[in-house]
């Protein structure tokens, strides 16, 4: 990408890069990037996310597997700043989940923080390794597979 990017990238910039919006948007900053290798986002869990309504009432937790949705959208943003222009309207699919392992409860209040890593591409699709953590301390990890086709 030849556009120089500006740090941190906040949520209208979030916006630009992925088609989700919300309740399914799970990143709302990036920190960190690197160039076709690695990228530190945000999510910052509030206690009126719509799922803990029933995940569990009284004893709210953010489910696993939007744990494991939030590192594969930091993914499609690696991806997306990194190639740029080359992908504009393409959409990121979810398309495997391997050894996914789940070390730590994310409830309100927590800022998770996902950083993922470009392992390989072949063709359209991007093989991520992705680790979420909350204060430092590992709360999830997934190998993602994501294939990109166009709109």
């Amino acid at each position: 990408m030849t556009d120089a990017i500006t740090l941190p990238i906040y949520i209208d910039g979030v916006h630009k890069l992925l088609p989700h919006r919300y309740p399914f948007l799970l990143v709302d900053r990036v920190v960190e990037f690197e160039h076709g290798k690695r990228v530190l986002c945000y999510k910052n869990v509030s206690a009126n996310e719509e799922f803990f309504q029933g995940h569990f009432p009284g004893q709210p937790v953010m489910p696993g597997v939007l744990v494991v949705e939030a590192m594969a959208q930091a993914g499609g943003i690696l991806t997306h700043l990194t190639k740029g222009k080359d992908c504009e309207g393409n959409l990121s699919y979810l398309v495997k989940v391997d050894a996914a392992k789940f070390s730590r409860m994310v409830v309100p209040g927590d800022r998770l923080e996902l950083e993922v890593t470009i392992k390989r591409e072949i063709r359209n699709m991007t093989m991520y390794s992705g680790i979420a953590r909350v204060d430092g301390e590992q709360a999830a990890c997934a190998e993602i597979l994501c294939a990109e086709v166009p709109r």
